[in-house]
């Protein structure tokens, strides 16, 4: 045996043997501590990092629903910017037998948007409508906004025989509450004919209405918007009262050589 290794056995007592087991016990503790330190500041980098990619989603999430409120507001309000121009009628008005969208103010609107003009148009016709009904649901009617106000009734009146003078009471009561409750309204008035049957009579004091209740300068005077269209078959409906698609797009321009005017 060498001297050196006889030198290292001496030196390998109980008690330095308990000295090296420690140290060596130490050496693979600070060994896990660093493998341990290392692991934990890795899940702490992953966690920050899942903490900060939630944050950012949120964020981004949170910035998006701001810009589609703030986009829904700025919407809401070029909606409430536009002036309002409502229709209140009746069947005519309503496009009876039709999809809505094919209705003469439907088109107005289409002609409208054509034309990038900030208005919107809202129909307010009710099929079967007479002078009466309508002055009775007006109040509920002019509690939304209105910048233009079409009147088209008295059809059914005539159809129905009721007196003349019942029907120009009525449409001067309706005008009379559309002032009421806006007086910066504009006001058109649409006139409507009586057949030939109805007698010479009856024909001229109906049409007289519609002349002396326009008569006012505030008041806008829109001829016959059926010309062009009644009398001829192929643009009514089979009941020969209203007009089909391509009907009421001739009633639409008829209706828009006049309301073009007023905007």
């Amino acid at each position: 045996m060498s001297h050196n290794y006889r030198r290292i056995l001496e030196k390998l007592t109980i008690q330095n043997w308990r000295k090296l087991y420690k140290l060596k016990i130490k050496k693979k503790k600070i060994k896990v501590i660093k493998k341990f330190s290392k692991s934990f500041l890795l899940l702490i980098l992953i966690a920050i990092s899942a903490i900060s990619c939630k944050d950012e989603k949120s964020t981004n999430t949170k910035a998006i629903n701001e810009n589609k409120v703030e986009t829904k507001k700025a919407d809401l309000a070029k909606k409430s910017d536009k002036k309002v121009i409502l229709f209140y009628g009746n069947s005519l008005t309503a496009g009876y037998g039709l999809d809505p969208s094919e209705s003469f103010p439907s088109n107005i609107e289409d002609i409208i948007d054509s034309l990038d003009l900030q208005y919107e148009v809202v129909n307010a016709g009710l099929s079967g409508e007479t002078t009466s009904g309508g002055l009775k649901r007006l109040d509920w009617v002019m509690k939304q906004k209105v910048d233009f106000f079409i009147l088209e009734l008295g059809a059914n009146d005539m159809l129905r025989g009721l007196p003349i003078d019942e029907t120009r009471k009525n449409l001067s009561a309706i005008i009379s509450g559309v002032k009421a409750k806006n007086p910066n309204v504009k006001i058109g008035l649409c006139e409507m004919l009586a057949p030939p049957n109805m007698g010479d009579d009856y024909v001229n004091e109906f049409t007289k209405i519609y002349k002396d209740l326009s008569a006012p300068d505030d008041i806008v005077f829109f001829p016959f918007f059926l010309e062009g269209v009644a009398g001829h078959p192929d643009l009514m409906l089979q009941d020969g009262k209203h007009p089909n698609a391509e009907g009421q797009k001739i009633v639409a321009g008829n209706v828009w050589t006049v309301l073009e005017g007023m905007l």
